[in-house]
């Protein structure tokens, strides 16, 4: 916790950006209900649920990052209900949110209790880093924190699969998205 807040009291404040999913597949959020932006950071995914009229919560385990996003919701005229959370030892409780985010955050023993937290027909927006990937510089180095090659798709079994994509390193490399594999999944409505 004390490394993340380090991270974020030293890095430049600038207002966050949403993820390229969440932002690319916006249309499929719900007009109302209940959103948590999971291990948020300074919460661009929160940013962009609030201002979509959902009711936003954001957590991580950064207080510092929390208090940023509570200054750039303020800014912004949004209310986005951040807390300080230890979200391995506190998960979301069963049928809390109709939409989940989760950005470059891993850690497997989370993703039944994500799935749980869904709603029925809620959504999970779901992107992370890959082992195999262009780029290494970016990202975490330790394995524990990176996916196997289609092993997103095997952490959410229970939801109904809209959309994944995984590029790998087929083709020309300086196009797509070759660092991080997404995922948006539903969960059944009854």
């Amino acid at each position: 916790m004390k490394d993340w807040d380090q991270h974020y009291r030293n890095a430049p404040l600038a207002t966050p950006t949403p993820s390229p999913l969440l932002q690319d597949y916006s249309y499929l959020l719900p007009r109302q209900g209940r959103a948590l932006d999971l291990a948020c950071g300074r919460g661009g995914n929160a940013l962009l649920l609030a201002g979509c009229g959902l009711d936003t919560h954001a957590w991580d385990s950064s207080a510092v990052a929390i208090a940023q996003l509570g200054s750039l919701a303020a800014q912004q005229g949004l209310l986005v209900h951040g807390v300080c959370r230890d979200l391995i030892q506190h998960p979301p409780e069963p049928n809390s949110f109709d939409v989940i985010v989760v950005s470059r955050f891993l850690h497997r023993p989370l993703c039944p209790a994500l799935s749980a937290a869904l709603r029925p027909g809620g959504l999970l927006f779901y992107q992370s880093f890959l082992r195999l990937r262009r780029d290494t510089q970016q990202g975490p180095t330790r394995g524990e924190f990176l996916l196997e090659e289609g092993e997103l798709l095997t952490l959410f079994t229970p939801l109904q699969l809209r959309l994944y994509r995984e590029e790998g390193l087929s083709g020309d490399l300086s196009q797509g998205e070759r660092n991080e594999a997404w995922l948006i999944a539903q969960r059944p409505y009854q």
